[in-house]
């Protein structure tokens, strides 16, 4: 990147960020085996018409939409400008809404990983369940074949190698929420660990 390109990045980013120098890895445990012919996305919970399970045919045959968004990492360091592509939230919720009483989601990738998020996160329209990135596939590392991107919110609720969304009823802290960090992750608010939490905030917010 040149100079006067990222001092621009810079002046934009959300307090405490500084622009990566290159597109680094981090995550939890291995990097799992892409099967196609085993892999499932299951969409269940407190749905309005009952779960639904997707083949990873179903999901790549499905329509994609392109995204460009920073991608803000709790370590500090922000990605300027990541050319995303994928299946909109909007068309999974379409496959299978969820009831009037679902006020939060759990994603879950391999090996036990998740991620809770508040409805109207992942709502939103800049979250989507990235497929490639650029004109290519997503890297094993960045979470091929499938991995949802929240850009407005810190990484660590990006889940890589979804498998599972379910939808939820009341809130429940997902595996680095568990382990101390923010609930919410708003980078422009520098939510990063959970002892920033307000006490106004509900128990079910806060506590494990």
């Amino acid at each position: 990147m040149a100079a006067d390109t990222r001092r621009q990045a810079q002046a934009s980013l959300p307090p405490g960020q500084v622009v990566a120098q290159d597109w680094g890895a981090l995550h939890y445990g291995p990097v799992p085996t892409f099967r196609p012919q085993r892999w499932d996305l299951r969409i269940h919970g407190s749905t309005g018409d009952g779960d639904v399970r997707l083949s990873w045919d179903d999901v790549d045959s499905l329509p994609r939409v392109g995204l460009v968004a920073d991608f803000h990492c709790v370590t500090r360091l922000t990605v300027p400008a990541v050319d995303w592509s994928g299946v909109s939230v909007a068309t999974i919720v379409d496959l299978c809404p969820p009831d009037g009483e679902a006020t939060h989601v759990m994603v879950w990738g391999e090996y036990g990983y998740s991620a809770n998020l508040r409805m109207v996160d992942f709502l939103a329209d800049t979250t989507l369940l990235a497929t490639h990135r650029g004109a290519h596939r997503l890297e094993p590392e960045h979470g091929h074949p499938l991995r949802l991107v929240v850009p407005h919110l810190y990484g660590y609720k990006s889940v890589k190698w979804v498998r599972e969304i379910e939808y939820l009823r009341a809130d429940r802290r997902g595996f680095w929420e568990e382990r101390g960090y923010h609930n919410r992750a708003d980078p422009w608010s520098e939510q990063r660990y959970a002892y920033q939490e307000e006490p106004s905030e509900p128990p079910s917010a806060r506590e494990p």
